[in-house]
C-alpha cells in the first residue's frame, strides 16, 4: 500500500509545471547597484483624430455669454446626464472638424490639445471679452487584455500614460505571462500597427511606443506554463482520484 502511495505522489509532483525565474523580472539590463538618469526624448503629445470627443469649457467676463459654449458639459464633473442634454462633449467628425456655437466649423484633427485651446480661444475673442478656454480629451482609454490580474478597459484622466502605468492599472502581469512578447495594437488614420514589446529590457523606456495613445490595446500572451498548469490540474485530479481509489481498494482488502 505504501509503495503505491509513494508512486502516485511522485507521479503528481513530476507533472507539476516548472517555472523559470530567468524571464520573470522586468528591465533586467538596468544597473541595479547605482542610481542613473537619462533625458526623456520619446514623449509626443496626443493629437486629435476623427471620432474623438472633446470636452471644451469656456469662461469670460460675461458668464452668460460663455454658457452657450458649455451647454453639453454637464456630465464631465460627474453630474447626471438629462434628457434635454443627451450629448457630452464635441465629437470630431470624419473630416476632423467640430461644430462650435456661433463660430461654426473648427478644424482640430492633427492638433494637440494645447493647439486646439489656443485656436478656439483666438476665434472666441470676436464674441467674448477675454475668453479662457480649457480642452480635454474625453474618450482617452486604453485596453489591457491577456495574462494580467485585471484585464479591462481603463480611462485615462491626465492625457498621458505609459505602458508601465497601464500594466500597473491592470494589476500587473501574472507570473505565467510572457514578458518578452507583449503586443501593442494601435490604430492611426486608417492603419493598424502590431508592435512587439519586451518588458525585460530597459530599452522600453526610450521606445517611441512607451507612451500610449488613445484606444491602444496591450495584449499579454500567456506562457506555456499557463497552459501546462491548467492542463495538469485536470490530469492531477484524475491521477489523485485514481490513487484514492487504489488506496480504498487496498484498505478494504
Amino acid at each position: 500500500m505504501y509503495k503505491h502511495l509513494f508512486f502516485f505522489t511522485a507521479l503528481i509532483v513530476f507533472f507539476l509545471p516548472a517555472c523559470s525565474y530567468k524571464g520573470v523580472p522586468y528591465f533586467q539590463d538596468l544597473n541595479q547597484t547605482t542610481p542613473s538618469k537619462e533625458t526623456i526624448s520619446n514623449f509626443s503629445p496626443v493629437t486629435i483624430q476623427p471620432e474623438d470627443v472633446l470636452g471644451i469649457s469656456v469662461s469670460s467676463l460675461n458668464s452668460e455669454a460663455s454658457s452657450v459654449f458649455n451647454y453639453n458639459l454637464n456630465t464631465i464633473t460627474g453630474t447626471a446626464q438629462n434628457a434635454n442634454n443627451p450629448v457630452v462633449g464635441y465629437l470630431v467628425d470624419e473630416k476632423g472638424n467640430i461644430q462650435l456655437p456661433l463660430v461654426g466649423s473648427v478644424k482640430v484633427s492633427g492638433l494637440t490639445l494645447t493647439a486646439v485651446r489656443e485656436k478656439i480661444q483666438q476665434q472666441l475673442t470676436e464674441y467674448l471679452k477675454q475668453p479662457v478656454v480649457n480642452v480635454r480629451l474625453l474618450n482617452f482609454k486604453v485596453s489591457v487584455m491577456g495574462d494580467v490580474l485585471r484585464p479591462g478597459v481603463y480611462p485615462v484622466q491626465n492625457q498621458r500614460i505609459s505602458i508601465a502605468e497601464a500594466i500597473t492599472m491592470a494589476g500587473d502581469l501574472n507570473i505565467t505571462a510572457l514578458r518578452t512578447n507583449v503586443m501593442l495594437i494601435r490604430e492611426n488614420e486608417g492603419t493598424r500597427e502590431y508592435i512587439p514589446i519586451d518588458l525585460t529590457s530597459k530599452k522600453l523606456f526610450n521606445s517611441p511606443y512607451f507612451y500610449l495613445k488613445p484606444n491602444d490595446i496591450l495584449y499579454v500572451q500567456p506562457g506555456k506554463n499557463k497552459f501546462a498548469s491548467v492542463d495538469n490540474s485536470y490530469r492531477n485530479i484524475s491521477i489523485l482520484l485514481s490513487a484514492l481509489s487504489i488506496v480504498v481498494i487496498l484498505l478494504t482488502r
